[in-house]
């Protein structure tokens, strides 16, 4: 085997059989209405001249009542989320308060320690998905794991250059001197959604597809491997696919690559199904020639935990 196809599910993030191929737009991913900054300027402007001038509000009303009400409705919707603010922040600060009377101040030994030097055992590279906190799920307490997030939690090539995810990585591994690396990869990827609807064709301008193309071998292996299979159990099947490939990508940095030889370093893998809250790991079993060949690879210490 190579790095073991990894059987995807049946389960469904969606109950729709046959989705749409096209490029996935970032508001069709994240589910937020996304306008650009000069949209918003302009209604911001148009909205404070709209509300200090009677003049501009009468022609407004008489030659396009539908703007004028778009223009009251977004006034509205601005001043909800501004009185909401506040109140989010209040949470925030009930809940940092809490954080500091019940854990800050209870092990104040081990704080003091931690703003000394920081030796964590593990980093992990995980999704910048709201519902997926490694320290939420996997329990790790300041200083113990180094993390970093990105969409999709993909680890580029080192070939491709600089980025935020392997400078996290030298500094974790060459600095910080881990001696784990975990991927987590998870169920209703937004960024494998996109990744899977990737078009040759599609707006090349999109950062969110710039980035995901780091994923594209996993996404062929996938479309060879459950070519059966429907849209959104192609993208649970490349959720977990992707992780291995991210696993792969650590290896062609020379100083990981070196640790995991030495036996400095290990590599895994980690699948986080947050519909019926199950964890599934795996370890890289790495012979170490630098080849990448498929007797050189394997995956060993696969886990579920449920």
């Amino acid at each position: 085997m190579a790095h073991a196809v990894l059987q995807s599910s049946s389960l469904s993030c969606s109950s729709s059989m046959d989705r749409s191929r096209t490029l996935v737009k970032a508001s069709d991913i994240f589910g937020s209405q996304l306008r650009s900054p000069e949209i918003e300027q302009t209604h911001l402007r148009f909205l404070d001249s709209f509300k200090r001038n009677p003049t501009i509000r009468l022609k407004a009303l008489r030659e396009s009542p539908g703007l004028a009400q778009e223009i009251i409705d977004d006034k509205a919707k601005i001043a909800e989320v501004t009185k909401k603010a506040p109140y989010h922040f209040k949470e925030l600060k009930h809940r940092f308060l809490g954080f500091k009377k019940d854990k800050y101040l209870k092990d104040l030994e081990h704080y003091q320690r931690l703003s000394e030097a920081q030796a964590p055992k593990f980093m992990v590279i995980a999704c910048a998905d709201s519902r997926v906190c490694p320290s939420s799920i996997l329990g790790f307490q300041p200083g113990e794991a180094f993390v970093v997030r990105n969409v999709a939690n993909l680890v580029p090539p080192h070939e491709n250059g600089p980025s935020e995810t392997n400078a996290a990585l030298e500094f974790a591994v060459n600095s910080l001197e881990v001696e784990n690396i975990l991927v987590i990869g998870h169920s209703c990827c937004g960024g494998i959604k996109a990744l899977m609807s990737l078009e040759d064709d599609a707006d090349s301008s999109s950062f969110i597809r710039s980035w995901v193309t780091v994923g594209k071998p996993a996404r062929f292996k996938t479309k060879n491997a459950a070519s059966n299979l429907n849209f959104d159990q192609q993208c649970r099947h490349c959720e977990k696919e992707s992780v291995n490939r991210s696993l792969l990508n650590l290896l062609t940095y020379p100083w990981i690559e070196e640790r995991v030889i030495r036996g400095k370093l290990a590599i895994h893998g980690g699948y986080y199904d947050f519909i019926d809250c199950t964890f599934e790991k795996w370890t890289l079993d790495y012979k170490g020639s630098g080849l990448l060949s498929s007797a050189e690879y394997s995956i060993k210490n696969r886990e579920f935990w449920a």
